[in-house]
């Protein structure tokens, strides 16, 4: 059986393309809701019924564990969707606790970007308050970057100025960490290291989403089933066309080229 991967958009696949490496025996389901991405700016409740539409749709394909590699997902909808379905459903969040183990310098603070829906739910606000007892976490929503990688702008020239000029609002030699907390921001963890501070760490949730669903699989006996075949689908739709299919493998080069950048430096 399939592994299903959902996101609002292609941002998911910073997560699947760890899992590819992680779990390489495995067959995977990618569902990306292009009809209704962005999800940042939307009501909850909006959100929540696109989110409850889509793993219905990814449950009644036969897969054994649902992945919601979408961290505004996570946070609007992950409690009804274990209510309601059978199967496993592994969330994930903004690295924010792998963010205060990274931060060393007692001096230092954490930068915590995400969508606007994130940073503004329970979900994130309840662990922040629980881990930040020295209030040393500053919010940041980066939308823009979901924009733009919606419509595969990976290009310095686009991209650097709206980072420069998004984080221009703070001090960042004051930051030892910043945290990537929605999965389109991977995309571009090229070009938050030539914004940032050469020793600032970036982190995401990725690895560590992949490493629940792992374990999640080996307590389930249910590994090494498949050949790290990909299905896609496009709000329902399967993704057949070729041009469709290209973007989606360019998604992947850019995923390798970043881990060799910083393979080469901190972060």
């Amino acid at each position: 059986m399939k592994i299903g991967f959902f996101d609002s958009g292609v941002g998911g696949i910073t997560v699947l393309y760890e899992a590819l490496k992680m779990l390489p025996n495995e067959d995977y389901l990618y569902y990306a809701d292009t009809l209704n991405v962005p999800y940042g700016p939307k009501p909850k409740d909006e959100v929540k019924q696109y989110v409850l539409n889509a793993i219905e749709f990814i449950a009644q394909q036969g897969v054994k564990a649902i992945v919601i590699a979408c961290n505004t997902a996570t946070s609007v909808a992950i409690d009804d969707l274990r209510s309601k379905f059978d199967i496993p459903i592994i969330g994930m969040e903004p690295a924010v606790k792998p963010a205060f183990e990274k931060n060393k310098d007692v001096t230092k603070r954490i930068l915590v970007t995400a969508t606007a829906l994130t940073l503004k739910e329970d979900k994130l606000q309840n662990l922040i308050t629980k881990l930040d007892n020295e209030h040393i976490v500053d919010l940041l929503s980066l939308s823009g970057l979901v924009q733009f990688s919606e419509g595969f702008e990976f290009s310095e020239e686009k991209v650097l100025p709206y980072l420069q000029e998004q984080l221009s609002k703070f001090d960042l030699s004051n930051y030892e960490t910043i945290v990537l907390g929605c999965t389109h921001f991977s995309f571009y963890k090229d070009m938050f290291r030539k914004v940032l501070p050469s020793n600032t760490n970036i982190i995401d949730g990725n690895i560590g989403t992949v490493r629940n669903l792992k374990r999640t699989l080996e307590e389930m006996n249910s590994t090494n089933e498949g050949n790290g075949n990909i299905i896609f689908y496009n709000s329902g739709l399967r993704v057949k066309e070729k041009a469709l299919l290209d973007n989606y493998s360019k998604l992947f080069n850019r995923l390798d080229d970043i881990n060799i950048l910083m393979a080469n430096t901190r972060g």
